[in-house]
């Protein structure tokens, strides 16, 4: 009876020592206007500009220069129709290459479309016109509006000049001739074919991430700071466990990130009119392990926080190296095996696989069944070394107590 009583003391003092612990990190985040910034106005701020930046998903208009050597009604008629296009815009006619290319050194126009002389002549002999399309490769949204628009002109014209001479006794037989196989092109979930729907999930995703480990570094640097040894746990009492320490400050991470959470993958994408195939229970089930195992993740790496500039320079530079390992913004195919292996340890590369399921493909927990077990993983790996970076620590704030009572002794036995 005696060894059950202490037992159940036992627990009953640690989940007193475990929410005095969550009590204390909750007291210090709303205090700490660094910690503030990081927890609660960066995701409510940062989602938003950048959902405003891709909110538009596609370019409009894009200012080309003309060059036409054929003068001929052809041409006119390909470049009528072309700056009818509502992705390119007519916007110079230019007498010669030269000048086109003085306009796209300006950033006037971000391409140039050219006619030689014998294009219509071409045509009329029943031979091969040629068009040529030059495009400015520094920004991939202008190159593919204006490389599309010319190429379905071309297609378009070249089915006309082919039907009087198909040989055809109807308009549908000339059709059939001129387009023997039809090709119909569908948008599987991002319909719009925008920037916006591809990257912002991964972005929102990568927001919640980096954020928490900001904020859980800062408080790391703070607590360092604060302390007369410069150790990550105080000498107290209620600090006299691992999992209680561990326990109660990732309850308060995990809370606030909840709300978190919530704002970023349910309200954000709705303000913008961003495809969102959101079901309640799968995103609840990939939530759950995808915060939990950055929370620990960002206490592992805490331990290396001296001071709270360090996590500025620790952090914020792996943002875009982490979404670019996620495979969301390059193939994850042409990923070197060791860069693979280097994102397979990070949170984000499996939430983003996730989220991008769900919010595109309206997928279930058993459609992202390879993310959602290695998120689970991840968080069992990183509560352990968490414990472990605390267990240091308890060791560490041990001994320069232990130290620092034996100087002590040694002074005033002196005296």
């Amino acid at each position: 009876m005696r060894n059950e009583k202490g037992l159940f003391a036992q627990i009953a003092q640690g989940i007193s020592d475990m929410c005095y612990i969550w009590w204390l990190e909750m007291k210090n985040t709303i205090k700490d206007e660094g910690v503030l910034i990081f927890f609660i106005l960066v995701p409510l701020g940062y989602p938003l500009l950048y959902s405003w930046i891709y909110n538009n998903e596609v370019v409009r208009d894009v200012p080309v220069a003309i060059v036409d050597m054929s003068h001929s009604q052809e041409s006119r008629k390909f470049i009528r129709e072309f700056d009818a296009s509502p992705d390119t815009h007519a916007a110079y006619y230019c007498n010669n290459l030269e000048d086109a290319k003085n306009l796209v050194g300006k950033q006037a126009v971000h391409g140039v479309l050219y006619f030689p002389s014998d294009f219509q002549k071409q045509i009329a002999r029943g031979g091969q016109a040629k068009v040529d399309v030059y495009c400015d490769m520094s920004l991939m949204l202008t190159y593919k509006a204006i490389f599309q628009s010319a190429q379905a002109i071309a297609l378009n014209m070249s089915s006309e000049i082919q039907k009087p001479k198909s040989g055809g006794f109807t308009n549908r037989d000339d059709e059939l001739n001129t387009e023997p196989i039809h090709i119909e092109r569908i948008q599987m979930f991002n319909s719009t074919g925008g920037y916006g729907n591809a990257l912002l999930p991964g972005v929102l995703i990568l927001i919640l991430q980096q954020t928490l480990l900001l904020g859980i570094g800062l408080a790391a640097g703070t607590a360092r700071e604060n302390n007369r040894y410069k150790d990550l746990v105080p000498i107290s009492k209620h600090y006299n466990g691992i999992f209680r320490i561990v326990l109660g400050k990732s309850m308060c991470y995990f809370m606030i990130y909840c709300v978190m959470a919530a704002y970023i993958t349910l309200c954000v994408p709705r303000f913008f009119h961003f495809t969102s195939l959101v079901h309640a229970s799968s995103l609840v089930c990939l939530m759950i392990p995808y915060l939990l195992s950055c929370i620990f993740f960002g206490m592992t790496i805490s331990c290396v926080v001296r001071y709270r500039e360090n996590v500025l320079l620790l952090v914020v530079f792996t943002s875009v190296p982490f979404l670019f390992m996620s495979g969301i913004s390059w193939p994850a195919s042409n990923i070197p095996a060791f860069w693979k292996a280097v994102g397979s340890l990070i949170p984000s590369t499996f939430g983003i696989k996730g989220f991008l399921k769900i919010s595109s493909m309206g997928a279930t927990i058993q459609d992202m069944a390879e993310e959602y077990k290695a998120l689970w993983i991840q968080t069992v790996c990183y509560f352990f070394t968490a414990c472990m970076v605390y267990r240091a620590q308890i060791i560490a704030a041990r001994k320069h107590a232990i130290e620092r009572l034996e100087l002590l002794k040694k002074k005033f036995g002196a005296e």
